[in-house]
């Protein structure tokens, strides 16, 4: 059916098999809170008598003031009559006074509870209430079967009750918009035709009967059960089917619970709504053989609930299945709400084959699960399906069926099915393990969104696991494409498939378990040996059947870094101080894989990219110093290498002089002194052991030349003019791979209009 709006905002889903639930209208909730207690909750049921037309063929109910109820439903005499017909109703909500739209009922819910006192319509759970109106227009072919009446059920029995009274309002505005139109009747005005009922008293109490004529909310009690005359049949159930030898019949013995081949989801007892054991005393009956398939419903309520609200809901729709029809039981074997939580329905134990009220004409080969709320337009949540397969997979597997299996049902009476199938007692039908009670009844239950994910549900069921993909794997550096790893890494993953159904995962490297984790992981940490390796991860659903991922190539590597160039020191030109006299450092570092960076970590810090090999640096003179490198590759392998130093300063009054020589003073000096000549060929040399060597000068723009020989060997003419004067200044360097023992000597050159030179002595690596 099409959901309705009503016209405060509210949804009201018309069912087509199950429960009717409306919700989201202002005036109060079920009075119930949802929470399991120690103490069951009676739920009441007052009915009032529905007004049929002199022609049979229709009936009302006029609207009317009530004591407050929460859940309501139309009711007849013979439990084998069918009402071919629209049966409609609507309610006032507490507080707000609001009245629904019309609401429709499901005349012929299909579920085949064997001995029911009356006949019913699906019940509708609509908030706290306190006002109604019910209508029914029959087919003109048929009349309406004898008894029709309205049951409302009081939710926890917080209303005790009297008659159902008229209100001053009986008919449709104008526009059929539900406002109301003031009668005559005034308020309060008994109807004669309304009949009250409150809850049974328990099986060891008696309670008075009330005069004829009198409502005492207090002793009031339900009539009896309605016996039909022995010669009258009560209709068809699954018992009655001698001519079919293959038919299971139900059994009044307790058999075994047999063991699962999956394992138990969390069921709340019936407990946890407040379920009223005294007003069922009837024993459960079982099926004599095994539960073959799971038939999967849905109650044709509102999705609006909240799932506190869930347990009011179910104790609802069994007070209007007891109470009002003479069910022995909920109809349900099984109720999961929106949020995935699983509730016992009727009892006799949630792992033996209790037979239930919920497909007509297979109920002694099947188990009944109900999801409350209307999925025609959308399927349930995930969480809800998730826990109908796991609870299908359960029971089937306590059978040895497979969720995705096609199984063969007998048929015990005579129907057709909402694809228009038909067929008679003694029939066989191959159906899915897992499928919907439109396959075996004329109705759209469960649903056409939530038919259509049936096939979800059964692979949620019976696995794999579905949408296993790979993630990322930290801990890793990419090069290039591949992922590379020098230590321990985290593989991540994704399903599709609900933790809830997934045993375990496990972590597969070269296609052997490297690490294991529970179904409920999304990772797992692993160290790989050195080497290209192939990961991939397999996760085994609770049926045991298993997936697994695509491959990733992830490289182990712990190899460090090399220094190609060892460190080394010399000295390069600039201008020299006794506390920074200039250097140079140098190194080259290689990786296997690939080099990242280098970082100088001793006398200071630096970090240096990849492709440097060299960097400038300054040095305190007289004070050795050990210059640390540390090279990283791209996945965090490191190796550290040194070298010290120790930049001396040779002053020129340590030279061996020829030729003439004049001492100059001044700041600006190193020391502050200098030697000077203008004389050709004069000459200073000095003798050092090490591997770097300068010459320092002072420079103006008439400086001269010299010639520098090194070991006796001239090696270049050096220009010390400059347009900008300099002090100090490192004009010329020589470095050796080793230290060893030379000689420095400059040469005055005498150069034409420039012959003078100046200098401050030489810096040598000690």
């Amino acid at each position: 059916m099409r959901a309705r709006w009503w016209g405060t905002g509210a949804v009201v889903a018309a069912a087509v098999c199950g429960t009717l639930v409306v919700q989201g209208v202002s005036g109060g909730d079920s009075g119930h809170d949802g929470k399991a207690a120690a103490a069951p909750v009676r739920d009441r049921v007052r009915s009032a008598a529905l007004d049929v037309r002199g022609d049979g063929a229709g009936a009302t109910l006029a609207r009317r003031d009530t004591k407050p109820f929460s859940m309501l439903g139309v009711s007849w005499e013979k439990p084998s009559a069918k009402l071919a017909g629209k049966v409609e109703v609507r309610s006032r909500a507490v507080g707000s006074g609001k009245w629904s739209d019309w609401l429709l009922l499901d005349s012929d819910r299909g579920a085949g509870e064997q001995n029911a006192s009356r006949g019913g319509t699906e019940p509708a759970w609509v908030g706290l209430s306190d006002g109604v109106e019910a209508r029914v227009d029959g087919k003109t072919t048929a009349k309406l079967p004898a008894g029709l009446r309205l049951d409302m059920i009081t939710s926890g029995g917080k209303s005790a009750g009297g008659d159902a009274e008229p209100a001053a309002y009986v008919a449709d505005g104008p526009d059929d918009t539900g406002e109301p139109v003031a009668t005559d009747t005034p308020a309060g005005t008994p109807d004669p035709t309304d009949v009250t009922t409150t809850e049974p008293a328990p099986p060891e109490e008696t309670t008075a009967e009330p005069s004829a004529g009198e409502s005492s909310p207090e002793q009031s009690t339900e009539p009896p059960a309605e016996s039909p005359p022995a010669s009258e049949s009560t209709g068809p159930t699954e018992s009655a089917s001698p001519s079919d030898p293959a038919s299971p019949s139900p059994s009044a013995s307790v058999p075994t619970a047999p063991p699962s081949t999956v394992p138990r989801p969390p069921i709340t007892p019936r407990s946890g709504w407040k379920a009223d054991e005294s007003i069922s005393p009837e024993a459960p009956t079982y099926i004599d053989g095994k539960i073959k398939a799971v038939v999967v419903h849905h109650t044709a309520s509102t999705n609006d609930y909240t799932c506190a609200e869930a347990p009011s809901i179910i104790n609802a729709v069994y007070t209007y299945d007891v109470t009002g029809l003479g069910w022995k039981d909920l109809g349900y074997n099984f109720v999961v709400d929106k949020c995935g939580t699983i509730y016992e329905g009727r009892k006799g134990g949630v792992d033996l084959p209790v037979v239930g009220a919920h497909a007509y004409g297979f109920n002694s080969q099947t188990t009944g699960i109900a999801v409350l709320g209307t999925y025609v337009d959308s399927p349930p949540p995930m969480a809800a399906m998730a826990s109908v397969a796991r609870l299908a997979a359960w029971k089937l597997g306590q059978y040895g069926v497979q969720p995705d299996a096609t199984v063969t049902l007998t048929t015990a009476l005579s129907g057709q099915n909402f694809a228009g199938r038909t067929w008679e007692p003694g029939e066989e039908m191959t159906l899915p393990a897992i499928h919907g009670h439109r396959d075996g009844y004329n109705t759209v239950c469960p649903g056409d969104a939530f038919y259509a994910a049936l096939g979800t549900v059964r692979t949620l069921a019976a696995g794999p696991v579905t949408g296993l993909t790979l993630g990322t794997v930290t801990g890793t550096a990419t090069v290039g494409t591949t992922p590379y790893t020098n230590g321990p890494l985290t593989v991540n993953w994704s399903t599709t498939t609900p933790a809830s159904l997934i045993s375990s995962f496990q972590v597969l490297v070269d296609g052997k378990t490297a690490a294991t984790v529970a179904g409920s992981a999304t990772s797992a940490k692993l160290t790989l040996t050195a080497g290209t390796h192939k990961v991939q991860v397999k996760a085994v659903h609770q049926s045991g059947r298993t997936a697994t991922s695509a491959t990733r190539t992830v490289v182990a590597d712990t190899t460090a870094p090399t220094f190609t160039t060892k460190p080394n020191l010399s000295l390069r030109t600039g201008t020299v101080n006794t506390t920074a006299v200039p250097l140079t450092l140098g190194w080259k570092a290689a990786d296997n894989v690939s080099l990242k960076e280098t970082r100088l970590t001793a006398p200071l810090a630096k970090t240096y990219g990849p492709t440097v090999t060299s960097a400038a640096q300054t040095a305190k003179s007289g004070a050795a110093t050990a210059w640390t490198l540390r090279a990283y590759d791209t996945l965090g392998n490191s190796a550290s290498a040194s070298v010290p130093g120790t930049p001396v300063i040779l002053q020129e009054t340590s030279a061996t002089r020829s030729g003439t020589w004049t001492t100059k003073s001044s700041a600006s000096y190193l020391g502050g002194k200098s030697l000077g000549s203008s004389t050709k060929n004069a000459s200073l040399t000095w003798t050092f052991t090490g591997r770097s060597v300068a010459w320092v000068v002072s420079r103006a723009s008439t400086s001269g030349q010299a010639d520098i020989y090194v070991d006796g060997t001239k090696l270049t003419t050096a220009d010390l003019k400059s347009t900008t004067t300099a002090y100090r200044n490192a004009l010329w360097t020589k470095t050796w791979s080793t230290s060893a023992k030379h000689t420095l000597k400059i040469v005055v050159r005498a150069t034409t209009g420039r012959p003078a030179i100046t200098t401050d002595g030489i810096v040598y690596l000690k």
